[in-house]
């Protein structure tokens, strides 16, 4: 047996989404990072070997312009380039190549971390070394740092290091929390193993393995939905072992679940309900996907009320917008129903303070273990949410080892700097805008070829009617500066009096009517035509709004085939979301209506897409757009010009990828495009000299949101410019964000 010693900045353990992107946070910010992971294999759940699909705050689409940035954005983006087909086993290389493009990364694989030195009081104890054993080459290795991360998921670190924790229910007293239990109880969500089918093409007879189960016994078909053309994650609801202790019972837990598999499939082959004769049994997990164990406490412990009251914290690092989505303990032989769910009006911040231990003091979590309620815990647990925590955490962590600090002063004195290189690296950050000094953009006068002022939507030339009879129809619209005139394109069956009104959406976290700012009520002819609603007299103070046509039998929208201008949206609502007083963002949807142009238009002109947006504010849709955008197609530019010559050695650039499309890393559903319309293609960066422009930078081919370029050092310019001459299909040209550095 050889024994070895391996010494980092960081040392990461677990290689979930969660530990992926953790490790390649730190190592993107000089961090020297050991990734360990007890798997042959990068992305826990997410993995070939268990095949959960990446669900995040987009929340299957529910919430708008939610979709995540930063290190998950880019493994979303990649995924969707090489592997649009949803195949799991090039999922695992997209994961693994984000971790081995990063030179200050050593990766340990099939590695199993079983020792965890550590000393100290209990309100002060500290990780001096962990020891895994990497199975496959026979090594004992031994791990240091002054950094440790906990991204085990069942958060086996901070258990050996003395860190507290919590386990189970919490009882409705203890956060004061509507959807925690009146008395605590160790109860938990149970694990999942799932299973794939293919069709041979010939008739297949299944002889179920020993371990099968009589489904009909229990009479699972009536409690959930089957169908032989379901694979994978469509089976989510295979779900036990709650009320057991998912690491101490696993195996059991795992026998059962193989049991239920086999039963399912014994059912669809054996029954003679279903059309599967000639269906086999592709792939079945050996590994349950476990949704729950230790949850560790840390300086804030996230709660119901931080979610859907959406806590504004000055620490936050991240968000997060899937519902609060929790399981019967009894899983799949519970009576009540899979799963219920608890959404907000939007999205929610997550605190640093949540992503280190209370008590050990150079412990950061990330992952499932964060500090959360077993109530906030069911929003916080989906992988794209645990891989934005894990991007913060790994940031926070080479802020500590740079500034020889704990996680904990960070909190305290170091949360400037955290957050802004959480937004220079385009995390999924919210609320926060980009000031840093070292910008030489933000002392600049931007400009810009063209920019898009008319706030309208044609429809093209025949646009279709779409009766809003059983829905309320919303137009989330940016306010800037204010709405004065809306004039909406309707079809009327007959003359009608429509009720049209105007509501602020309540904050950049949300995008859906919150609160309520007028009421009108507008004659409207037979026939097609403009329906015409005036606001003029109401304060809508920048931001975003909706107009709200409540459903009217004898009325539908005019619709056209092409994308509105960025940052539009046509919302239904199919249910009375208006009048229940609790607005949640699921009871509106843009899926009929995403990439279609109501026909509309706006007064005044607006000014959401103005050039200036380029440098400081958000990096993405927040109360408005957030963006350039130009008035039309061919070569475009945004200039930066300052009063005097600048040296230039770095050109950080953001371009707009179209955070509101719901990529998925699996089978879920499919995204047609192979690279987001909106992005730009190709581009020059040009600098202005005593000779006029010269090109810097050129660029083809571009499919990335950041891009990132290093000038000649001795590069001096008065003026630069950003010229596109193409998207990748959009005939507006957008850009997020442009940063200068002079290093």
């Amino acid at each position: 047996m050889m024994q070895l010693a391996h010494a980092a900045d960081v040392t990461v353990v677990g290689g979930g989404l969660a530990g992926v992107t953790a490790a390649v946070s730190a190592a993107r910010n000089g961090a020297k990072v050991a990734l360990i992971n007890n798997r042959g294999v990068l992305g826990g759940n997410s993995s070939s070997e268990i095949r959960v699909w990446v669900v995040g705050a987009t929340a299957h689409g529910a919430q708008k312009f939610a979709r995540e940035t930063g290190l998950m954005g880019e493994l979303f983006a990649e995924n969707q380039w090489r592997n649009p087909e949803g195949n799991p086993i090039l999922w695992d290389h997209v994961v693994l190549d984000l971790v081995r493009a990063e030179p200050n990364i050593t990766l340990f694989l099939n590695t199993e971390v079983r020792e965890v030195e550590a000393d100290g009081e209990e309100e002060g104890r500290v990780i001096r070394s962990v020891t895994g054993w990497q199975s496959g080459s026979e090594k004992l290795i031994r791990f240091e740092s002054p950094i440790f991360l906990d991204c085990t998921g069942d958060g086996l670190v901070g258990l050996l290091a003395g860190a507290r924790f919590a386990t189970g229910r919490e009882d409705r007293s203890a956060y004061g929390e509507e959807w925690a239990p009146e008395v605590a109880d160790d109860d938990m969500l149970g694990s999942t193993i799932l299973f794939y089918t293919k069709d041979t093409g010939r008739p297949v007879r299944f002889v179920p393995p020993g371990i099968t189960k009589d489904i009909e016994a229990f009479d699972l078909p009536l409690r959930r939905h089957i169908d032989p053309g379901m694979n994978g994650c469509d089976y989510w609801w295979i779900e036990w072992g709650g009320e057991l202790d998912a690491v101490a019972d696993n195996e059991r837990i795992r026998d059962e679940l193989w049991g239920i598999v086999f039963g399912i499939w014994d059912h669809i082959k054996n029954s003679g309900r279903f059309e599967a004769d000639n269906l086999t049994l592709e792939w079945v997990g050996s590994l349950p996907g476990k949704r729950e164990y230790r949850r560790f406490l840390g300086d804030h412990v996230l709660t119901q009320q931080d979610i859907t009251g959406q806590t504004r914290f000055p620490d936050t690092v991240g968000f997060g917008g899937w519902s609060i989505d929790l399981h019967p303990p009894g899983g799949i032989y519970a009576d009540d129903s899979p799963s219920k769910h608890l959404f907000g009006p939007g999205l929610y911040d997550i605190p640093f303070r949540c992503l280190y231990s209370a008590n050990v003091r150079n412990l950061l979590l990330a992952g499932r273990d964060i500090s959360a309620s077993h109530v906030a815990f069911g929003s916080t647990r989906v992988m794209a949410t645990c891989a934005v925590v894990g991007e913060a955490a790994g940031a926070g962590a080479a802020l500590a080892v740079r500034r020889g600090v704990t996680p904990r002063e960070i909190a305290a004195s170091h949360m400037d700097e955290l957050q802004s290189m959480l937004l220079r690296q385009d995390a999924s950050l919210l609320g926060v805008p980009w000031q840093d000094p070292s910008d030489l953009a933000l002392k600049a006068t931007v400009t810009a070829s063209s920019t898009l002022t008319r706030l309208a939507g044609d429809g093209g030339e025949e646009p279709e009617p779409f009766p809003i009879g059983e829905a309320d129809f919303g137009l989330l619209l940016p306010a800037d500066p204010r709405i004065d005139v809306v004039r909406i394109g309707v079809d009327a069956a007959r003359a009608t009096t429509a009720t049209v009104e105007l509501w602020g959406t309540g904050g950049g976290l949300n995008h859906i009517p919150v609160e309520p700012f007028a009421r009108r009520e507008v004659l409207v002819e037979a026939g097609r035509g403009l329906l015409e609603a005036r606001f003029d007299d109401v304060l809508s103070g920048g931001g975003e709004v909706v107009v709200v046509v409540r459903r009217n039998a004898d009325l539908a929208v005019l619709v056209g085939p092409d994308r509105p201008p960025y940052g539009v949206l046509g919302l239904l609502s199919r249910e009375p979301a208006l009048d229940t007083g609790k607005p949640q963002s699921n009871a509106w949807s843009a899926f009929e209506l995403r990439r279609r142009t109501p026909c509309f238009e706006v007064e005044p002109a607006t000014a959401a897409y103005r050039p200036e947006q380029v440098a400081g504010g958000p990096a993405r849709p927040y109360d408005g757009p957030n963006l350039w955008a130009s008035e039309g197609g061919g070569e475009q530019h945004v200039e930066l010009r300052w009063s005097e010559e600048r040296t230039i050695g770095r050109v950080e650039l953001i371009f707009n990828d179209d955070v509101d499309e719901d990529l998925i890393n699996l089978h879920h559903h499919r995204t047609p495009y192979l690279v987001m319309p909106e992005l730009v293609k190709d581009y020059r960066i040009e600098v202005e000299r005593t000779g006029g422009w010269e090109t810097a930078v050129s660029v083809t081919g571009n499919r990335t949101r950041r891009r990132v370029h290093v000038l000649d050092p001795a590069t001096r310019a008065g003026a630069l410019r950003v010229v596109v001459t193409a998207t990748n299909g959009d005939e507006r040209t957008m850009i997020v964000a442009v940063r200068v550095f002079e290093n």
